[in-house]
């Protein structure tokens, strides 16, 4: 079973790398292409214990950062410029729009920042919701984001 996985896995990681595929249900099929039928859900799990990335180009490995294995985040401004269409307010959230495939580097970008005035983030295909605790701290996140635009 482990040699199945590890096998399934490794096609994963030949496929993204030599094709972008940009959702599960294409991987999903490209893998079936080559023989391998694989549910949602194990699909899902692979994804994660893969640390995949949905990127403008496709599922992309999380490089590590340094030496001890930290993973790699984007920089603020640089995802901010590169990701962030528009900025949504509404009440203590903030609903940023980017181009699909881009939320989840945008949404490890603001994280990785850790701003107090941040409770969390949820990164969608296009779409970051931003959790701060207040209206003050979502109007002082909102600024920062604005300010990284120009």
């Amino acid at each position: 079973m482990a040699s199945q996985k590890r096998f399934r896995q490794g096609q994963i990681l030949k496929l993204i790398a030599s094709e972008a595929i940009s959702s599960q249900d294409e991987l999903r099929r490209r893998l079936a292409q080559i023989k391998l039928r694989v549910t949602q859900a194990t699909l899902s799990r692979d994804i994660a214990e893969l640390k995949l990335v949905k990127t403008a180009e496709g599922y992309k490995p999380l490089k590590p950062a340094h030496e001890d294995g930290a993973q790699a985040l984007p920089p603020l401004a640089r995802a901010v410029r590169e990701y962030l269409l528009d900025v949504r307010p509404a009440d203590n959230l903030l609903v940023l729009k980017t181009p699909p495939g881009g939320a989840q580097p945008l949404a490890a970008a603001v994280d990785g920042e850790r701003l107090r005035e941040v409770a969390g983030t949820i990164g969608g295909d296009d779409t970051v919701l931003v959790i701060t605790p207040s209206r003050a701290a979502r109007t002082a996140v909102q600024q920062r984001l604005e300010a990284l635009l120009r």
